[in-house]
């Protein structure tokens, strides 16, 4: 049976992802959950499913978010985090596990607006490249950001660690951040600048701990919601997707220090491989519905920029009518004053003809 025929035409999330865990546990416990894979090449995304077979599944992301997906919920609260701004006598550890940065995250900082309560493990990064400057995992149709932030919490109410909670379907819940190109962010500053102590693979060093808040969108209140999947093998389909709907921006220079500083390979290796363009392609949405905590008629980002693009060429093109018109006039206006004067002209000389008779 494919997996995808646990996917029904109006889905139930509980029953359909127990159909999913119960027609891969057994294929699962014979495979190497510890082999290798990569983004690109022979190891790359067309090839996870052989070895995680949860890749080839369903409930699989990232995902587009696309407009006729998105249904908006008005029971949605607002995303409450606590416990975020970190005391900088606290240390965390920062690595390159060869996929990505990984910040860690102590478990006392916690999600306390969903139904159980969710500890913070870990944040890391997806990006492009210094010649792409796109690498966001979700998209919001079609349109891909510079990169995206994961902010991974497991269901403490429910188990002791990640570890456990990972494979469960009410495992995770992870917080997505787009990341954008645009001004100079201090809080992402707090760890860039620490990069360069784990430029390869396995590399980690303690960095100060410092306002995680700060990391965040200034609001928490518009998101897309989802029932979802790790975006790396194994890619269980165990998280509760939370992408926030406005990017936060870091600078052009940070951007590309993430970029190109870092490496897939081992300090060891004699050919050195750039960790970058580290993200899974949109997924298949298997007829999943996106809550959104935002009306329809609300403009996004996207939105305010066509307006404002609508409003420079309303202006524009005002501007143009403005002056055709004006040109119109002055010109009906020098050809009347041309006339008057040659009417004048002539209305002299027959006075003149006049007055010598």
């Amino acid at each position: 049976m494919s997996l995808l025929s646990c996917v029904p035409a109006v889905l139930h999330r509980t029953k359909s992802l127990a159909c999913v865990w119960d027609q891969l546990a057994d294929h699962n416990k014979t495979k190497d959950s510890g082999a290798k894979w990569t983004y690109n090449g022979p190891d790359g995304e067309h090839d996870w499913s052989s070895k995680y077979p949860f890749c080839g599944g369903a409930f699989q992301s990232p995902i587009d978010f696309q407009t006729q997906l998105l249904r908006y919920d008005p029971n949605l609260p607002p995303i409450q985090v606590q416990n975020y701004n970190l005391s900088t006598n606290e240390q965390l550890t920062l690595g390159n596990n060869g996929h990505s940065v990984l910040l860690s995250l102590p478990s006392h900082m916690h999600i306390s607006s969903l139904p159980h309560r969710y500890s913070a493990a870990q944040l890391h990064f997806h990006w492009g490249s210094s010649s792409l400057l796109t690498g966001s995992e979700h998209t919001v149709n079609g349109i891909r950001f510079a990169g995206e932030m994961h902010v991974v919490h497991f269901n403490s109410d429910k188990y002791p660690n990640i570890s456990m909670a990972v494979d469960k379907h009410d495992g995770l819940a992870v917080l997505g951040v787009f990341i954008e190109i645009g001004e100079f962010n201090p809080a992402f500053d707090k760890f860039f600048k620490y990069i360069n102590g784990i430029k390869y693979r396995d590399q980690k060093i303690q960095v100060p701990a410092f306002n995680v808040r700060a990391l965040l969108p200034a609001r928490l209140d518009e998101y897309y919601r989802y029932d979802g999947s790790l975006t790396t093998p194994p890619c269980y389909p165990s998280v509760l997707w939370t992408v926030f709907r406005k990017p936060v921006t870091i600078s052009r220079k940070q951007f590309l220090a993430l970029a190109t500083a870092l490496y897939a390979s081992y300090a060891q290796d004699s050919v050195t491989v750039p960790l970058h363009g580290n993200y899974r392609k949109p997924q298949l949405t298997d007829n999943r519905v996106v809550l959104v905590s935002f009306k329809d008629g609300d403009f996004t980002w996207m939105s305010w920029g066509i307006l404002a693009t609508i409003i420079v060429a309303s202006m524009l093109g005002l501007l143009l009518i403005i002056t055709l018109v004006w040109c119109l006039l002055r010109k009906r206006s020098n050809t009347e004053e041309q006339k008057d004067k040659t009417n004048a002209h002539k209305l002299a000389e027959k006075e003149e003809n006049i007055s010598k008779v």
